[in-house]
């Protein structure tokens, strides 16, 4: 499914806005804790000191009071860093970490004797832990919470992204009718992405709509004084010069009738008209009816249900088309329900084999001039009859090979029109 492909993408912004969520999140609460772990042991230290030299001063007064003893101390007993303080400042505090338990030494050298005491700090200890262990849960709950409902609340936007790129891919596959249907004023950024492709769906639209009434309204203007001038070469003496004068006007003809014939399947004006034909024997005729050389091998006696005109038309225009931009010898096969089409020249352009036949672009040099039509019909009429018309170059001497695989039999594809996918 395409939402769960979208899901399993870990480079879409969605995953990235999670990540990012997650660590601004994480460092947040890394960060308040070194804080408050640090702040909690300062304050910890700065009490057990205080605390330890309380108690040292009492034990002293005490022993004053009642006579017991002093709290003396052997300095081998106390830790070396304490005795530097004593013997620099008379007295001092240190904190020791055990074992078997953190203790915070007080010391005090008075009339030439060592007192000394320590303090039990497990306490202090045991809290200090518990905070961290509190810290360290809450946080991963915090992340557990908002994990989840960062990746609820980026799916909203990433959806409607992803309603953007498949509308603007229909457009580029030539659907112009494709909108994302989001509205134009106000919302987000993601809203106005929307509004800027649909506007530009609607802007190819209509310049395409004019282009292709554009070229019916031509195509139709030369048509009747085209039949005069045709008339007109019928009645020229015979001679070079006539010969040539009717070629050129059969070429232009030609070309009219084209205009006229893509005009109509812009407009979906085809209508199909399906019966059951043979293919072989309809192939050799619409070969034969070019006048140009084509070998023809057919497997079989395949039988197929289509339109004979406009099968008959996508073949002639395919061996035409082999003749004109590619090399002899040309090679028509029948295998089933596909026809192929084979010249031996230089092969399709790039361009034809990345986006299919432009009108009016024959690709490189190399396939010749001309008006780049017939192809184009070719496939119009192709997908009139519901017919898949698929271009290659053979892999072994480059030529150009196109294909017809027609519809199974008993399959009547609906009335259809050339589109909107060629400019």
């Amino acid at each position: 499914m395409p939402i769960v492909r979208a899901l399993l993408n870990l480079r879409s912004l969605h995953w990235k806005i999670i990540l990012l969520v997650s660590t601004a999140c994480a460092a947040m609460a890394l960060t308040v804790g070194v804080l408050v772990h640090e702040s909690t042991l300062r304050r910890s230290m700065h009490e057990g000191a205080v605390r330890a030299v309380e108690q040292l001063d009492r034990a002293q007064q005490d022993a004053r009071r009642t006579g017991r003893p002093e709290p003396l101390a052997d300095s081998a007993e106390l830790p070396d860093a304490l005795l530097r303080q004593v013997e620099r400042h008379g007295q001092g505090t240190y904190y020791e970490d055990g074992p078997p338990a953190p203790v915070y030494w007080a010391a005090e050298r008075k009339n030439g004797q060592l007192h000394a005491l320590r303090t039990d700090m497990t306490a202090d200890l045991l809290t200090r832990q518990a905070l961290d262990r509190h810290l360290w849960k809450y946080s991963l709950v915090t992340l557990a919470v908002v994990i989840p409902a960062t990746a609820l609340a980026t799916e909203l936007p990433a959806r409607r992204l992803r309603r953007v790129a498949r509308t603007a891919r229909r457009i580029t596959a030539g659907d112009l009718q494709a909108r994302t249907g989001m509205g134009r004023r106000g919302g987000d950024e993601i809203t106005e992405i929307a509004a800027t492709v649909d506007a530009m769906a609607d802007s190819l639209r209509d310049r395409l709509a004019g282009e292709q009434r554009f070229t019916a309204d031509v195509a139709h203007e030369l048509r009747t004084p085209l039949m005069g001038l045709v008339t007109s070469a019928g009645l020229l003496p015979e001679g070079e010069a006539t010969d040539l004068v009717r070629d050129r006007v059969r070429v232009l003809r030609d070309l009219v009738e084209d205009l006229l014939e893509i005009s109509r399947l812009d407009a979906g004006a085809e209508r199909v008209e399906p019966r059951r034909v043979p293919l072989a024997e309809l192939v050799e005729e619409s070969v034969a009816r070019t006048g140009l050389p084509a070998t023809v091998t057919s497997t079989g006696a395949p039988v197929a249900e289509t339109d004979p005109r406009r099968l008959d038309r996508i073949v002639t225009n395919l061996v035409v088309n082999a003749h004109r931009h590619g090399a002899t010898p040309v090679e028509v096969g029948v295998s089933g329900l596909t026809i192929t089409v084979r010249d031996h020249g230089p092969g399709f352009p790039p361009d034809l084999l990345a986006h299919g036949p432009q009108r009016f672009r024959t690709g490189t040099e190399q396939r010749g001039r001309g008006h780049g039509l017939g192809l184009t019909i070719a496939e119009g009429q192709a997908k009139v009859i519901g017919a898949r018309l698929g271009f290659r170059n053979h892999p072994d001497d480059g030529g150009a090979v196109a294909q017809v695989r027609l519809p199974p039999g008993g399959q009547r594809p609906l009335s259809g029109a050339l589109g909107a996918s060629h400019p």
